[in-house]
């Protein structure tokens, strides 16, 4: 094709280039899609080690089938919403630090503030899509870069824990044992050598090879039970407020909250692909479209029981090495995702993957997240003004995030949001940003590409 038809969104370039390209964009967002919904479900309870895995499986189904749905509202578009881009829409790890304290150790039940929370915020992520504007200069790279930053550290644990045997073992004499290590370590070092040494394909679902690798070597080790395969349907259709409603301020407060940076991050994604491939800007139909689609297909999503959508940085980045705009090709993407989602022995089979396999790839991927935040950081004019804000936003929310206890007198509602860590440090940048003198009028207003926090 010609370069011009490359960076046309219109233009198709067929069957034999577009599937291929498609299922390419699927391999390198899955693990990043269904690791927050194991995630969640490990901390509510019924995650691995669980008796009944039927609501993680469901919890996987469907960031599948609304991954897809929210990637074909982008491409195609519905209204005002979509960019009509080739933007991969998947679930956030961004709402993890909120989503853990309220749901931890609860069970499924606890699910239905998380789906409401989702419904409400993704509703005012859709309104928020016309003042993107607006608010764009309250993010600047230092307050953006440092919820980046919050979001990773908040999460690291988790990949450790995960690669050392998982919550259920913990205080028994098999949390941390070699073999479960080994398995981990497998995952790093193939992730690792595909990463740095692979080209093409291999470079690009090296994270999912890597996977692989560890199943394949868990597999031998006499480690995975075919168990809820056997047991689960061919075919299900989601089915509205799956886990129920339940109104929750935190959580209602929190995805609101987080809606904010989920805005900034789809700017990020579309002035990537714009800027970086098409070599033009990006149009203000094609902002507004792609945040209008982010809350849009979060409340869809939530509806149905799933986790919030956001863009994802991983395929921005294969769009620019492809050359190629076409959205149609992410719409085949999209549609494999949604067949995906309707057939619950893929979830099943997903949730036979050891844990400690599945810890050796979110070390990988929040690893990422940090770097990704020091990235964005380091675009900033390190002044003293910008250290003492970032410091003590850092430094508050951190020290809360580890010593939860220190605000036990709290109500419920406050104890959860300050202790998610990235809540209260994006609180205390933006709110210091502003009022404090010497706030830059132009150097940090430019929009970041925070995508990366989903690598």
């Amino acid at each position: 094709m010609t370069p011009e038809q490359a960076r046309d969104t219109e233009y198709f370039p067929g069957l034999a280039v577009a599937i291929p390209l498609g299922i390419q964009h699927v391999l390198a967002m899955f693990v990043s899609n269904m690791a927050p919904a194991i995630i969640v479900a490990g901390a509510a309870g019924f995650g691995y080690g669980s008796a009944d895995p039927g609501a993680m499986i469901y919890l996987i189904q469907m960031s599948m089938l609304f991954a897809g749905v929210a990637t074909l509202i982008q491409t195609i578009g519905i209204g005002p919403a979509g960019a009509r881009l080739p933007i991969v829409q998947g679930t956030s790890f961004a709402f993890l630090p909120i989503m853990i304290p309220i749901v931890a150790g609860q069970g499924p039940a606890a699910m239905a503030a998380l789906t409401t929370g989702a419904i409400c915020g993704g509703l005012l992520h859709a309104g928020l899509s016309f003042f993107v504007g607006r608010i764009r200069f309250a993010l600047p790279p230092m307050v953006t870069g440092l919820v980046v930053l919050m979001i990773g550290l908040s999460l690291m644990r988790i990949g450790v824990q995960y690669a050392a045997g998982g919550v259920s073992v913990q205080g028994t004499a098999a949390y941390g044992a070699g073999d479960s290590w080994l398995l981990a370590g497998i995952v790093v070092v193939v992730t690792l050598g595909l990463s740095l040494y692979g080209r093409g394909l291999w470079s690009t679902a090296a994270v999912l090879i890597g996977l692989g690798a560890g199943y394949a070597t868990a597999l031998a080790m006499g480690r995975v039970s075919f168990t809820a395969i056997q047991t689960s349907d061919w075919f299900v259709l989601p089915s509205p407020f799956h886990f129920g409603i339940s109104f929750s301020a935190s959580a209602i407060i929190g995805f609101c909250l987080m809606g904010f940076i989920s805005a900034i991050e789809s700017i990020g994604a579309v002035s990537a692909i714009c800027e970086g491939t098409g070599a033009r800007p990006a149009t203000d139909r094609e902002l507004v479209g792609a945040t209008c689609a982010d809350g849009v297909g979060t409340a869809i999503a939530g509806v149905f029981g799933a986790m919030p959508n956001t863009s994802f940085s991983q395929n921005v980045g294969l769009v620019a090495i492809t050359g190629i705009m076409s959205r149609h090709i992410v719409s085949i993407g999209a549609l494999l995702l949604v067949a995906c989602g309707l057939i619950p022995k893929i979830g099943a089979a997903i949730v036979t993957i050891p844990i400690e396999v599945l810890g050796g790839g979110v070390i990988v991927m929040f690893g990422m997240v940090g770097s990704a935040a020091l990235s964005i950081l380091s675009s900033v004019d390190w002044s003293q003004r910008t250290m003492l804000i970032f410091g003590v936003a850092l430094s508050v929310g951190i020290g809360l995030e580890l010593e939860p206890a220190a605000v036990q007198h709290l109500p419920v509602t406050l104890r959860i949001l300050l202790t998610s860590g990235v809540l209260p440090a994006a609180v205390i940048a933006v709110t210091l940003n502003l009022i404090a003198p010497g706030r830059p009028t132009d150097h940090d207003l430019s929009p970041p590409n925070i995508a990366a926090s989903d690598s």
